[in-house]
C-alpha cells in the first residue's frame, strides 16, 4: 500500500510547491497513470531512453546485451531505444541470432520440463494476467524455449535473475511489442 499512496502525495506536494506539471517529472498524476507506469508498478529501475547506437545493424533489430543487461531497438540515423532488462543467472546466459517467431499478449505460461525438474514447486500452467511471470507481452525467440518478455516483478530488472528469458517491465514490453513484427532478427551477445 506504501507504493499506491507514495507516489500520488509527492505529486501532490509538487503541484502545492508551485510546479506546474508533477507528471513530466515521472510522477504519478491525480488518474493514477504517468509515464513511468500505471501507479508506478510498472516502472522500470532502468528508464528506457534513446540513445546513440554505432552497432552494424539494420534498423528495426533487436540487439540484447546481457553483459551490459540492455536490450537495444536499433533506429534510423544511428540511434537506437535503449530498454532495461532482467538477463539469465550464472549458467543461463546464451548467445546468438534467432527470430521473433511469435507475439503473444497476456501469453500463458506453461514451465518448460528443464524448469519443472529444478523447481518442482512452480505450477504446471498459469493463464496469462498480472501475477504471471511472462508479464503483458512475450515475444518468442526461434525454436528455443526463450523469450523477451514483461515481468510481474519489475524490480529484478537490471539483474541476472531469470533461466536464460529476458525480462521486461509491462511498460517497457507493451512498448517494444507495438514496435517489432513477427520475424524481426534478434542478436543476443553473450
Amino acid at each position: 500500500m506504501i507504493r499506491f499512496f507514495a507516489a500520488p502525495i509527492a505529486a501532490m506536494a509538487l503541484l502545492l510547491a508551485g510546479a506546474t506539471d508533477a507528471s513530466a517529472a515521472g510522477m504519478i498524476d491525480f488518474t493514477g497513470t504517468s509515464a513511468t507506469g500505471y501507479l508506478g508498478h510498472s516502472a522500470s529501475p532502468v528508464p528506457r531512453t534513446t540513445v546513440m547506437y554505432n552497432g552494424n545493424y539494420a534498423p528495426g533489430t533487436i540487439v540484447v546485451n546481457t553483459s551490459e543487461r540492455r536490450l537495444y531497438l536499433v533506429l534510423q540515423n544511428g540511434q537506437a531505444l535503449r530498454y532495461g532488462i532482467g538477463v539469465g543467472r550464472d549458467g543461463f546466459r546464451w548467445g546468438g541470432v534467432h527470430r521473433i517467431t511469435a507475439k503473444k499478449e497476456w501469453p500463458d505460461w506453461t514451465p518448460p520440463s528443464q524448469m519443472l525438474a529444478r523447481r518442482p514447486d512452480l505450477p504446471r500452467h498459469m493463464k496469462g494476467g498480472v501475477d504471471n511471470p511472462l508479464g503483458a507481452r512475450a515475444m518468442y525467440l526461434g525454436s528455443t524455449l526463450y523469450r523477451i518478455h514483461g515481468s510481474n516483478e519489475p524490480e529484478t530488472i537490471g539483474q541476472a535473475v531469470s533461466s536464460g528469458c529476458f525480462r521486461m517491465t509491462n511498460d517497457d514490453v507493451t512498448d517494444l511489442y507495438g514496435r517489432v513484427a513477427v520475424g524481426t532478427t534478434v542478436v543476443v551477445l553473450k
